[in-house]
């Protein structure tokens, strides 16, 4: 009766095999760990208690903690409840360790298979017979596909320009791209940013500045205006940028342009038209520094004209350009005009491509060469429209395939 009243509370244990046995075991909660592994044993592997190592070679964990439960420790001090599931597993099987003769096989084989290192070729290559390479040649053979193709989209617009002219209706086109170039948005400024800054009582043109210096955003435009209230630079257009009286001229030129010539003019009077339409068009695509590049290089006591050229050079990059400006400074602005030769193999199979052929008889295209020609970084923007994009993809394929020729 002692032993009854004093005993541990019994508990119901839901025991799984992995071969999917199940079963319930009903242990007080002071038996050893070990001890309920035998009695689990016994129920699923009849005889196994024979061999002393049965017992060892298995494990239980308790399913939801996922721990595995020391032999010594009791049901309790493994804090196990009742009606907790346990799973009684055999151990794995402890990697045998390779013998000696393996390594060594296997790391004569890693070093057979190594490639050698430069000391090894040229031991190698020593008694071979010399050849005249000229290694600096063999270099600039390896041309920048971005640098070459700079060249390239000069001389086809130079094509492209031509064969438009031919085209009876080319005048119209280039007057409607002509008017969707006046709308440039890199010219706009956010009405509602410059009426908030207005409104605080700083004037349109200041307001205006700091919202194209500041990326149109009107709390750090504010603070640059704060800044720079009574610096008495402020009212000084940015450089690289035409005063304010410039575009209303430009309007009139497209204005006067946009008139077009007389149903009675002859063909040569059309042909004029479409050279000042395509100076037009060149001169609105022409390279705009950004204007806080500008600012800081020239604060490093550069001239503002040898900064434009360094940012036109190195694609509006400031670290670029400044390293452009103290080193050798090539390529030199002047570098950047010139097309390739049109008599080279590359431009010729250029032209003989008939996709590029098609392509250079549409404006867009040409308008797309104009716009790759001074501002590089739309270029993604031009290879994923569906009419430019095929006509940059086989310029690219060609000039990669003689490239490796």
């Amino acid at each position: 009766q002692e032993e009854k009243i004093f005993a541990g509370k019994v508990l119901r244990l839901h025991v799984c095999t992995m071969e999917g046995a199940e079963w319930l075991e009903e242990v007080p909660e002071d038996t050893t760990v070990e001890k309920l592994k035998e009695r689990c044993l016994k129920h699923c592997v009849p005889g196994s208690l024979e061999d002393p190592k049965t017992v060892t070679h298995h494990k239980l964990i308790h399913a939801t903690s996922e721990k595995v439960l020391t032999d010594t420790k009791t049901v309790l001090e493994e804090n196990i409840q009742d009606r907790d599931v346990l799973l009684l597993i055999k151990k794995r099987a402890p990697t045998l360790l390779p013998k000696m003769a393996d390594v060594v096989a296997e790391e004569k084989r890693k070093q057979e298979q190594k490639a050698p290192d430069k000391d090894a070729i040229l031991k190698a290559t020593a008694n071979l017979p010399a050849r005249s390479v000229d290694r600096t040649v063999t270099h600039h053979n390896m041309r920048d596909f971005q640098t070459e193709l700079r060249k390239i989209l000069v001389s086809l617009i130079e094509v492209a320009q031509k064969l438009l002219a031919l085209n009876p209706d080319a005048v119209e086109l280039f007057k409607k791209a002509n008017a969707m170039l006046d709308e440039d948005e890199e010219d706009r400024v956010d009405e509602i940013a410059l009426r908030q800054l207005t409104e605080m009582g700083f004037p349109e043109s200041r307001a205006v500045k700091a919202l194209r210096l500041n990326h149109m955003s009107v709390t750090q435009a504010m603070e640059w205006l704060i800044e720079h209230a009574d610096d008495p630079s402020v009212d000084a257009p940015l450089p690289g940028q035409a005063p304010a009286e410039a575009p209303a001229e430009g309007a009139a030129s497209s204005a006067e342009a946009a008139a077009g010539p007389s149903s009675e003019e002859g063909g040569e009077e059309a042909k004029d038209e479409l050279t000042e339409i395509f100076k037009k068009i060149r001169r609105k695509r022409e390279f705009r520094p950004d204007p806080r590049a500008v600012i800081a290089l020239m604060e490093m006591g550069f001239d503002e004209k040898e900064v434009v050229d360094a940012l036109r050079v190195n694609n509006n990059q400031q670290n670029a350009a400044c390293e452009w400006l103290l080193g050798d400074r090539k390529p030199s602005p002047e570098d950047l005009d010139k097309g390739i030769d049109t008599n080279s193999p590359l431009f010729q199979a250029i032209l003989e491509n008939p996709v590029v052929q098609l392509g250079l008889t549409n404006p867009k295209t040409l308008l797309a060469f104009e716009d790759m020609l001074e501002n590089p970084l739309n270029s993604t923007q031009w290879m994923n429209d569906p009419e430019t994009g095929p006509v940059m993809l086989q310029i690219s394929r060609i000039f990669q395939t003689l490239n490796r020729t």
